[in-house]
């Protein structure tokens, strides 16, 4: 089955698609720099680069879905004007994505469409026809009488082979003349934790930006080299020393707020400001929490590496973020995902960090039975 990507970021989601009887023949993506990764990693895929409020770019991903024979969609139209960090304003013109997805869902009339947003987006009211509704509702009013809809659209990845806690809202859409009523897999009994996936992965010192601390960690080159004999992209991201020497003293699980004397500091001496799950430690044995796209910096939300005891007592090793290796296995990416050599570290984080785990995304795929052999 033939499928048409909106909002395509770089094509995490659809990693494992093709597994599962869905190949992405059309993807659309407005920032140029993703729309380029994308085509680097499906050279195969007609990418389409513009704003889909565009009526041309619109057209054109139209008619090439149609010629194409597109029957299936995923869309994960980005609501800016939900986000829990903005106004929630419902006539943020932003929100007028997901009518576009809409829009587009009507015109190719797919056998079957997966949308995908934040959790905010099922409390969230958009105005249509000059009435103020919430999203869901105004999802099966325009394609409630054409589309069955799963039941409960909330989900964990974590209960789904996934390393990583992450909730979202995914509608799950099956024409009705399929027969289909698409839901969600049942979990599985196993909950996969970092220790599973990364646990593996040599330890890795911190690049200390400050030049003169970096005598601190004399072990620095010697354990890069034996990350990137790993691979290239198991090597450490450089930290500023004041956020270094937190985490050196901070265990696992813990945050540096905890500590009594080597916590996050501010030129006065007094701690600095911010919520208590920043400059915190992940824990081995539970899956990772969200990754963001804030997950190169040690002072966002439980970012640091989980860490073990050292020699020196009350010291502990990996005081940094994770690397992009661990991300990727973090994200259920392949270790050897085909990252374009163009491509800098941070734009990499920030997708990762922007992504859907794909494990996830194929195993809710793989309920439709387009590949009988995966099921």
């Amino acid at each position: 089955m033939n499928g048409l990507s909106m909002f395509a970021n770089v094509g995490i989601a659809e990693t494992y698609l093709s597994e599962v009887g869905v190949d992405i023949v059309v993807a659309n993506e407005v920032l140029e720099e993703r729309a380029r990764f994308y085509q680097d990693v499906y050279p195969n895929c007609h990418m389409v680069c513009g704003n889909i409020l565009d009526a041309e770019v619109f057209e054109e991903v139209y008619r090439e879905s149609v010629e194409r024979n597109v029957q299936f969609i995923i869309a994960t139209p980005p609501c800016q004007g939900m986000s829990p960090a903005g106004k929630k304003d419902p006539r943020d013109s932003r929100n007028n994505l997901i009518m576009s997805a809409v829009d587009m869902i009507i015109r190719i009339n797919p056998d079957f469409v997966l949308i995908e947003n934040v959790m905010q987006q099922l409390k969230t009211k958009i105005e249509y026809n000059g009435e103020l509704i919430l999203i869901p509702e105004y999802l099966k009013r325009r394609l409630g009488e054409v589309y069955n809809f799963n039941e409960y659209p909330v989900i964990d990845s974590k209960f789904y082979g996934v390393p990583q806690q992450r909730k979202r809202a995914i509608f799950l859409l099956s024409k009705k003349t399929t027969g289909v009523h698409w839901e969600f897999p049942k979990k599985d009994d196993k909950i996969v934790t970092l220790r599973d996936v990364i646990g593996d992965l040599p330890s890795l010192d911190p690049l200390i930006k400050e030049k003169e601390h970096r005598n601190i960690l004399p072990d620095y080159e010697m354990k890069k080299v034996a990350g990137l004999k790993v691979s290239k992209w198991h090597c450490p991201r450089e930290h500023v020393w004041r956020n270094v020497e937190v985490m050196m003293h901070t265990p696992e699980g813990q945050s540096a707020r905890k500590n009594p004397v080597y916590f996050p500091k501010k030129k006065d001496g007094t701690m600095v400001g911010g919520a208590l799950r920043t400059y915190m430690r992940m824990e081995w044995d539970r899956p990772a929490p969200t990754i963001t796209a804030y997950n190169h910096t040690i002072s966002s939300f439980q970012n640091v590496h989980p860490g073990r005891p050292t020699s020196q007592e009350g010291i502990y090793s990996d005081a940094r973020v994770l690397t992009i290796l661990e991300l990727m296995r973090v994200t259920t990416l392949p270790d050897d995902w085909n990252i374009p050599e163009w491509a800098t570290p941070q734009l990499i984080r920030q997708v990762i960090g922007e992504g859907i785990p794909p494990l996830l995304i194929k195993k809710i795929v793989a309920q439709l039975g387009l590949n009988a052999e995966e099921l």
